[in-house]
C-alpha cells in the first residue's frame, strides 16, 4: 500500500491527519467531514475509516515493537506531550507530527487497532 506522508496542518490535527493519509484525502476535507478542527477521538477515527470503507479491529491492543504490528494500523501513543495519533504501514510510521521514520517517536505506552482497507 502507498501512503503520501501529511505532517499535521496543527498541533491538534494528528488524527485528521492520520485518516487523510489512510483515505488519500486532504486534511481539510477530513475537517469538513468530522466539523471538527481540534482532537479527534476514537470513535470520529473508527467511524470515518468505516465510512470510507476501511475496516478498524474493535480492540486496543497494546504494543511494545514494531515486529507485533500488523501490516497497516492506527497508532494512540502517549507521547511526552500528549496522547497522539500516529500511522504504522508494512515497516515505517508516518508521524503527523514527527515525520516518516523506522520505529516509533518517543511514547511511554502504545496502542494499535488494525486497519484493513
Amino acid at each position: 500500500m502507498m501512503i503520501e506522508y501529511i505532517h499535521e496542518p496543527t498541533d491538534l490535527q494528528c488524527g485528521q491527519a492520520v485518516l487523510a493519509m489512510v483515505l488519500g484525502m486532504k486534511v481539510d476535507e477530513i475537517v469538513a467531514f468530522l466539523r471538527n478542527e481540534r482532537e479527534t477521538t476514537l470513535k470520529e477515527m473508527k467511524d470515518t475509516f468505516r465510512h470510507f470503507g476501511v475496516s478498524v479491529s474493535d480492540k486496543k491492543i497494546p504494543v511494545l515493537k514494531k515486529e507485533q504490528l500488523p501490516p497497516l494500523c492506527m497508532l494512540s501513543l502517549e507521547t511526552p506531550r500528549c496522547w497522539h495519533w500516529s500511522l504504522y504501514c508494512e515497516g515505517v510510521f508516518y508521524d503527523p507530527e514527527h515525520g516518516v521514520m523506522h520505529d516509533f517517536p518517543e511514547s511511554a505506552r502504545r496502542y494499535y487497532w488494525e486497519l484493513t482497507k
